[in-house]
């Protein structure tokens, strides 16, 4: 796979992620200063409802919940702009940023089960970066899978495969 096709897929980690610290910072605002919501307030969609329960914020403390999200986008953004910048050759970045979807993982995990069996209720905005957080995991699966961030191009491989080959016979 060429670098540029390899960049790819951190450009759209590192776009995902810069979307996900939007969202993060207007749910932040909107905690703070009880800013006009943009989202429905019935039904089984009520920002409202789950941005205002006791699940909201991390436990023990006043800090809302978007702001370890944030910080996870930040962390995010950072390990894809590292694997771009480092000519996607380091697997150990790869490796990292799976593992810090994994972890993004489960706490959409947590989430979701919060918002669908104790409060019967979803945010939107909420879902969307559950949404982001996932599609981030199945990027880096495939990234992970399909041999990405080795230590030189698969065009390389293909020059030094057949010189290789050549000089055995």
């Amino acid at each position: 796979m060429t670098f540029a096709r390899r960049s790819v897929a951190q450009i759209i980690l590192l776009v995902l992620s810069v979307i996900g610290i939007g969202v993060s910072i207007y749910l932040t605002y909107v905690h703070y200063n009880s800013g006009a919501l943009v989202c429905t307030t019935s039904g089984l969609v009520n920002c409202e409802r789950v941005l205002s329960s006791m699940y909201s914020v991390v436990p023990g403390t006043s800090i809302p919940i978007s702001v370890p999200g944030l910080l996870w986008f930040l962390v995010s953004g950072a390990l894809a702009a590292v694997a771009w910048l480092a000519r996607p050759a380091l697997r150990l970045v790869r490796i990292a940023e799976f593992a810090w979807c994994c972890v993004g993982l489960l706490t959409v995990l947590y989430l979701v089960y919060v918002e669908l069996v104790r409060l019967h209720t979803i945010c939107a905005w909420c879902t969307s970066l559950h949404v982001i957080i996932l599609v981030m995991l199945l990027i880096t699966v495939v990234s992970l899978y399909n041999g990405e961030g080795n230590a030189y191009d698969d065009e390389e491989d293909e020059e030094v495969l057949p010189s290789k080959a050549a000089s055995r016979r």
